[in-house]
């Protein structure tokens, strides 16, 4: 009979369905085929994504099966999950520009030889009209209303397209198409990865059994996403990453360290009691989940440079070495020059970064949208700097 580490079934999970089964298959000393889709929406990939693909790997260490699905097709659709309005659609050029940007973040956290890269287009790319009949017709109107998103949007009379509540029959095919034995995914996908067991179990297979991962926070406090403009990226430089992490909320630490670390539960457990009494500094915690994090997705090195870095910008009020340069001919208002050297997207942005006192020049808080900007300075948004040189 298999041992299997209790931690790989509790730690940092929310939930398992079925778990009685799921442990029945891991005592047995089976090898599974686990499974887990991305959706190419975006080009870069955050740590929240990195939560699954963490246990993962440690199920991968057991010498159990990962096969990672490239969602090239789903991705053109868009997860309705938690959506109020319906997504814009993405061509397929960019889906597969965006995927092929996946690879290399994937194998910063599992092991390159052996995973299984499937996508999509395997087995939707010959799909016939007969086949997405047959696939729309082992799922009712009722059923699909059920889920949380597509109800609400229903009953509100908000738009709600035929083509969306295609998606999770369309990712529950996956499941088929590989022969998953679990599927593993975020508390906003057990909808989804449900569709795949029930279809499964449609076709005469054995149902998959679903492994839900905990919503990580993101820089401002909601699910780390990145429609909210709030996610830590994998392909961050070391000084970005440990500046994210340090500027999240204290109370997201115990989460992250349970998540995204292999820090003992029981020291865990002592930052938690720490935070929870007001004992001891937070900023010492944060400053070790940083690192910790770093490390993961980097290097211990580059964690070392990470904190170095913060600490000179933020504790000793240093300003960087080496930064970017944007030349003016002449005196400018103060948001042109934010969009101009890309340090907001829009002068929109730039007037709310201004409002919440969150740009600086010389270290002195921009006062207001009429200051004008001349060489030589330097604006500081954030963690960002940019020296203001003369174009002559």
């Amino acid at each position: 009979m298999s041992i299997i580490p209790e931690e790989l079934l509790t730690r940092g999970v929310a939930e398992i369905i079925v778990e009685s089964e799921l442990r029945a298959k891991l005592n047995a000393g089976k090898k599974l085929r686990l499974k887990q889709g991305f959706d190419p929406s975006r080009p870069d990939m955050h740590i929240g994504h990195a939560v699954g693909l963490r246990k993962l790997k440690k199920f991968q260490e057991l010498g159990h099966t990962i096969v990672l699905i490239v969602g090239d097709w789903t991705a053109q659709i868009g997860d309705p999950s938690g959506r109020d309005v319906t997504r814009p659609r993405l061509t397929a050029e960019k889906v597969r520009e965006n995927a092929l940007t996946y690879m290399e973040q994937f194998f910063r956290v599992i092991d390159r030889n052996k995973t299984e890269v499937r996508w999509q287009s395997e087995w939707f790319g010959t799909f016939k009209l007969e086949n997405a009949l047959d696939l729309a017709g082992r799922f009712t109107l009722a059923h699909m209303l059920s889920h949380d998103t597509f109800r609400k949007r229903y009953e509100s009379g908000a738009p709600l397209t035929i083509l969306e509540l295609m998606y999770p029959m369309l990712q529950g095919y996956d499941s088929v198409a590989i022969k998953a034995d679990v599927e593993f995914g975020g508390t906003d996908q057990k909808f989804n990865n449900l569709a795949g067991r029930e279809l499964q179990s449609q076709m005469g297979l054995q149902p998959q059994d679903v492994f839900l991962l905990p919503l990580i926070p993101g820089t401002d406090g909601r699910k780390m996403g990145k429609s909210f403009d709030n996610t830590v990226d994998i392909m961050l430089s070391p000084e970005d990453m440990f500046g994210k992490v340090m500027s999240m909320a204290d109370d997201v630490m115990p989460l992250y360290f349970e998540v995204l670390t292999d820090v003992p539960m029981a020291q865990i457990g002592e930052f938690r009691h720490i935070l929870s009494s007001g004992q001891g500094n937070p900023m010492d915690i944060k400053k070790l989940l940083a690192a910790e994090v770093v490390t993961q997705f980097i290097s211990s090195e580059a964690a070392i440079r990470g904190r170095e870095s913060f600490e000179r910008q933020f504790q000793r009020r240093e300003v960087p070495d080496e930064m970017p340069e944007y030349a003016l001919s002449q005196p400018t208002a103060i948001l042109d020059v934010l969009v101009a050297a890309n340090l907001a997207a829009s002068k929109s942005e730039a007037r709310r970064l201004v409002d919440g006192g969150g740009v600086k020049i010389n270290g002195e808080k921009v006062a207001g949208y009429d200051t004008l900007v001349a060489p030589v300075v330097v604006i500081q948004k954030g963690r960002h700097y940019v020296r203001i040189i003369s174009a002559s």
